[in-house]
């Protein structure tokens, strides 16, 4: 059947109706969002459908853009072929949406929820998010600060304001160490394609990651065990393909509106995990950045909670002309949210100029 839009009839209705005829009855539809956090002037659009927009205000998002320059493993001035949490966020999408087409899910709604599933990540990668969680008295998580940044800090503090279905699966996504598939169900996003984000974050991280280690030079190939290899295959895109094919089949299979995984296949994933826990994200050359990094989001921190935050237009630092803060729980939480905010790179030149001593010019003298 092909499909064609009636010309006078509103487009959006036509998409809601397409939803229903094409997508599995386990999908998310458009028609049935639980909202928005507040309504709109223009809360219907006649083109795009709601998790539509929440995608395209995802990606016009400033949080988003800086994305590029934020760590995920190695730091991104190592090298312009490291991935960043930018080209991460995009390898989860391009999973999850693979996955949720497989499954006839609603590929904009999985794709809105993996675009902004990292927003809220430190720079510096989680050498950032463990030191602010110390610094922080009741802690920081990143999957926390993403929901904080949609809600409440882009868009001039007006927020993005998003679908309860993007924002569920933002704040659901993370796993750390624990279980790839819980039994507890509450730890899932409400939604399939939520849950599919959540899945696809981990076949991203642990098959890049890998990858990454191996230019790196941090590992070879000869060096991931062979029974995980059996299982995986040998190459990068051998291994995310065996992995995204396996959801898929087992997942069709069981048909019940869950995800699943072979057995064999959840082993590998998760022996590969701890692998890259022991022999990567611990290696010494990861280690080393990562306390150094700490160090500079420790002196930041400390120096803002003295003094205020302020402005830094690249070559001169602008201090806060706010006298004081109303308490030091607003002060930390404003430090907090200006330093998770940054760039790596940001955060290295603010460090240099405020910490750092310049070269003397004789000239000047």
């Amino acid at each position: 059947m092909v499909y064609t839009p009636v010309v006078g009839t509103s487009i959006r209705r036509q998409l809601e109706e397409r939803e229903e005829e094409i997508l599995s009855p386990y999908a998310a539809l458009n028609k049935n969002s639980a909202g928005r956090r507040r309504t709109e002037d223009d809360d219907e659009c006649d083109i795009r459908m709601p998790f539509e927009r929440d995608r395209d205000r995802i990606t016009h998002a400033k949080t988003f853009r800086r994305l590029k320059h934020k760590t995920q493993v190695f730091l991104a001035p190592a090298g312009d072929h490291y991935r960043t949490r930018l080209t991460h966020v995009l390898e989860v999408s391009q999973i999850a949406r693979t996955i949720s087409s497989a499954l006839c899910l609603n590929s904009p709604l999985t794709e809105a929820i993996a675009l902004g599933h990292d927003l809220g990540h430190t720079p510096f990668g989680h050498a950032g998010e463990a030191t602010l969680n110390e610094l922080q008295p009741r802690g920081f998580r990143h999957y926390i600060h993403s929901l904080r940044v949609v809600d409440f800090l882009e868009n001039n503090g007006k927020g993005l304001n998003l679908t309860f279905e993007v924002r569920n699966g933002i704040v659901k996504h993370s796993k750390g160490r624990n279980d790839i598939f819980p039994t507890n169900q509450s730890e899932l996003p409400d939604t399939l394609e939520g849950q599919v984000v959540r899945v696809a974050d981990i076949v991203a991280y642990v098959n890049h990651d890998m990858d990454d280690a191996l230019r790196a030079g941090i590992l070879t190939e000869n060096d991931l065990p062979a029974d995980i290899r059996a299982v995986v295959g040998e190459r990068h895109s051998k291994r995310t393909g065996a992995m995204v094919r396996d959801i898929i089949v087992e997942s069709l299979t069981a048909s019940d509106g869950l995800l699943h995984v072979s057995k064999k296949m959840l082993k590998a994933i998760t022996d590969l995990r701890m692998f890259l826990y022991e022999n990567v994200y611990r290696s010494y050359q990861v280690h080393n950045d990562f306390e150094k990094a700490q160090r500079i989001i420790r002196d930041l921190y400390g120096y803002f909670m003295e003094n205020g935050v302020g402005r830094f237009d690249g070559n001169e630092w602008e201090p806060s002309t706010q006298k004081g803060w109303d308490s030091e729980a607003q002060a930390r939480r404003r430090v907090c949210d200006f330093i998770a905010g940054m760039t790596d790179r940001y955060a290295m030149r603010i460090y240099e100029h405020i910490f750092l001593p310049k070269p003397w010019n004789a000239t000047n003298y």
